[in-house]
């Protein structure tokens, strides 16, 4: 059967890979492994590519026929993994930084993308040099991304501290503070193929991601287009923009966007599947497999599956279900308030806790896009309220 490496898991792949007569092999690091009956190995560090490569060259695979990632931190190391096996897909690995650095992505940006001003924090630097730099708040994060994680709002000289204490404090490439945008987020994810936008499909948070990685709670739903065409057109040229200008392989991509009153202001862009459950919810919305053209991509082919005509009957969104702040619900609590399309709720006191606080989720939909809107905000507040 032929072999595709993949670095990280994730279970809706898996089952996607399977559909397609594919033997995925897993790289995995912690906290996340691979169920006890996938192949796997273990390295310390997905962007090590040099100890990814002597992971796999150790097992003596054969037949394999493509390298993908799940998530942002293997996409370096699996363009490198291409080149290195002659495989087919993305090779430039020097590209792939222009997506993993965010001061290297914002730095060669063309000069009409609105954007937040982004610097590196060597070592050293201090809290009053950023705000000289940036202004009075800004914000701190992983200068390779990694979601939500390690991302603070600092407002004094005490967050900044708190913040620095979060990485290891031995590179000047660590770390990147940004000017504090103030603004709701929305998002496109995307197909990009030779040079252009094949596909894509645009959503909004009910919270900032990195307010929901701090206690929050993570959600998103799908925008009408025919009620927002001003901000999709808008949205869609920023694409053509960044993708265009840093050079972007033909790819599977989610892009941010802070939605502004007067104009739209990026966020940042990363060439790997979109995290969530927003795979699911643009199949269930549009019929378009972003899950099938990753792996397609990663099979040298074109994608296929560009989904159904004309506007969609129903939109779909997501919630991260998460422990209420007091109280106890069950799977059941939310089956009698809502009406769910799927929902899985592990209430029990040693449910499994992954990212943003998730022990459950939930996708749901209607006709109506700003019935879905509120309907996803009532599901948010039963969640966190436990019901009340």
């Amino acid at each position: 059967m032929p072999r595709v490496i993949v670095i990280g898991y994730r279970g809706d792949l898996d089952r996607a890979l399977r559909r397609r007569g594919l033997d995925p092999f897993y790289v995995v690091q912690a906290p996340m492994g691979a169920p006890d009956d996938q192949e796997s190995c273990w390295v310390a560090d997905f962007e090590n590519a040099q100890e990814v490569l002597r992971a796999v060259l150790a097992r003596r695979l054969d037949n394999i026929v493509g390298v993908l990632s799940v998530h942002e931190m293997g996409v370096f190391t699996a363009a490198y993994l291409r080149q290195q096996l002659r495989l087919p897909g993305n090779t430039d690995s020097r590209t792939v930084l222009s997506f993993r650095d965010k001061y290297l992505q914002k730095s060669r940006l063309l000069p009409e993308v609105r954007r937040a001003r982004c610097r590196h924090v060597p070592k050293g630097t201090s809290y009053q040099e950023l705000i000289d730099d940036l202004g009075k708040i800004f914000v701190v994060k992983p200068a390779t991304g990694a979601g939500a994680l390690r991302t603070n709002i600092i407002r004094s000289a005490e967050e900044y501290e708190r913040a620095l204490a979060l990485f290891s404090g031995t590179s000047d490439v660590e770390i990147v503070a940004e000017s504090f945008i103030d603004a709701p987020e929305v998002y496109i994810d995307g197909i990009w193929r030779d040079g252009e936008l094949q596909w894509s499909s645009m959503g909004r948070y009910h919270e900032a991601p990195v307010d929901a990685a701090h206690d929050g709670t993570l959600a998103a739903w799908v925008l009408d287009r025919r009620l927002h065409t001003g901000l999709f057109q808008q949205a869609e040229t920023i694409v053509h923009q960044v993708l265009g200008s840093l050079g972007a392989p033909d790819c599977v991509f989610h892009l941010e966007i802070f939605e502004e009153e007067t104009d739209l202001t990026f966020g940042e862009c990363a060439i790997r599947l979109p995290g969530g459950l927003s795979p699911q919810v643009n199949e269930l919305t549009y019929g378009v497999d972003l899950f099938d053209a990753e792996i397609s991509l990663a099979l040298g082919e074109p994608p296929t599956q560009m989904g159904r005509d004309g506007a969609p009957d129903r939109f779909y969104g997501f919630v991260l279900l998460r422990r209420p702040d007091s109280g106890h619900l069950t799977q059941e609590d939310f089956e009698r308030a809502f009406r769910f399309d799927q929902i899985h709720y592990d209430s029990s006191p040693d449910a499994p806790v992954g990212p943003y606080g998730r022990i459950g989720q939930a996708i749901v939909s209607d006709p109506d896009e700003s019935k879905l809107e509120k309907t996803i905000h009532d599901i948010v507040r039963f969640n966190v309220t436990g019901g009340t």
